[in-house]
């Protein structure tokens, strides 16, 4: 039978339909500014593509997928080290290192796609599948067997509709939540998150920024971020291997493409302790949502100062101060962001493997994977 849909496939950001931001104008992370990021810096062992759906000739989908080769990587992450992770790299590049994912593999959340109102989502997401089939051939003739396809970051109210799409022979996963922190109407500062707080959780606050006493933090702009380029990757650098497990590493000019392309949407904070730089994060503005970015910190100073919780509550105060509805803290560190407020949202995705043998088995694969983290959830709040 016939698809309700087209697809067609794109390889540049300057291919694109003219009219792609008007279904992006929900999400920056869609947006054809942004993609232009990921196409000019995106990580070395990773490949974009970008899919629009139409009817006839009208752009009803916009879609974002990436390739990871993770042959590429010189080290999935080394804060574990045990026999059991040796393990699981050595079986990871050997079953598991050609992925092809729709979604975004650096971010949390559902950056996959978005959709006009026009569209029949259950045909939609079957035209995606078509698109990945087609993409899987186009990456073979590069020499690049996809090994496993996953479709990631959905919410547990999305999932019907990938079923009703044929997704139920595809593994169903769940991952690390993703924090999210709501900003209550009435809030205007700082000072009413504060007040919100309970005498331990406020008691936290205070010993964080007492411990922050002659760190200054300074807003960069792009000259400050091309000059300090090289610290700035060896603290991101040292934040990201130390991590349980990493699927990629940025890019050098990351952050100097950003920056450039996405302008006063993105936020660049430098923290300095004697005018030198050992710590920064970045936030970008998504419409009334603040998305948390990547961060980096000299691991020396960090736990002394309390750096990252410090940074963490700036990002509260100025999302609050600038009337932000929401800020998304993503996944890791699960525990502390819990500390400041953040909630747990469940994320979902489907995973399959292009062997049927090792498909059969993917469920014990993703434990290797994306092993399980065992944390306790606070509520800071009175």
């Amino acid at each position: 039978m016939d698809s309700k849909y087209s697809f067609k496939i794109y390889f540049s950001t300057e291919d694109l339909p003219k009219n792609w931001d008007d279904l992006a104008k929900n999400n920056i992370f869609l947006s054809r500014n942004y993609l232009k990021v990921l196409e000019t810096s995106a990580p070395k062992n990773m490949i974009c593509h970008f899919i629009g759906l139409f009817q006839r000739e009208e752009l009803l989908g916009i879609v974002v997928s990436q390739f990871l080769d993770l042959n590429k990587l010189d080290s999935f992450g080394e804060r574990d080290k045990c026999i059991k992770t040796a393990v699981r790299n050595l079986a990871f590049k050997n079953f598991c290192s050609h992925v092809l994912i729709i979604g975004n593999n650096m971010l949390t959340g559902q950056n996959a796609f978005a959709f006009s109102d026009k569209i029949d989502t259950i045909e939609a997401l079957k035209t995606i599948k078509r698109a990945t089939n087609q993409l899987k051939i186009i990456l073979k003739d590069k020499g690049l067997k996809v090994h496993a396809t996953t479709f990631k970051d959905f919410t547990k109210e999305e999932i019907p509709n990938f079923l009703s799409a044929g997704f139920g022979d595809s593994y169903q996963f769940t991952t690390q939540p993703n924090m999210i922190f709501k900003v209550p109407n009435h809030w205007k500062s700082e000072i009413d998150y504060i007040d919100a707080l309970s005498k331990k959780y406020r008691d936290q606050y205070k010993r964080a920024r007492k411990k922050a006493t002659g760190i200054e933090k300074r807003k960069m702009d792009l000259n400050d971020i091309i000059k300090q380029e090289e610290t700035i990757y060896d603290l991101y650098h040292h934040v990201a291997k130390n991590a349980h497990f990493n699927t990629f590493f940025l890019a050098k000019n990351h952050f100097r493409t950003l920056k450039e392309i996405l302008k006063d949407q993105f936020l660049f904070y430098g923290y300095f302790l004697d005018d030198k730089l050992i710590g920064f994060n970045t936030i970008i503005k998504n419409g009334e949502i603040m998305d948390t970015y990547f961060l980096g910190y000299d691991h020396t100073i960090q736990r002394e100062k309390m750096l990252y919780l410090n940074m963490l509550y700036d990002i509260v105060a100025y999302s609050i101060n600038k009337g932000f509805k929401e800020i998304v803290f993503a996944r890791t560190a699960l525990e502390i962001k819990s500390s400041i407020g953040a909630k747990p949202q469940e994320m979902f995705g489907f995973m399959k493997h292009n062997n049927p043998i090792i498909d059969l088995a993917v469920a014990k694969v993703f434990c290797y994977l994306d092993p399980e983290v065992i944390w306790q959830e606070r509520n800071p709040f009175k």
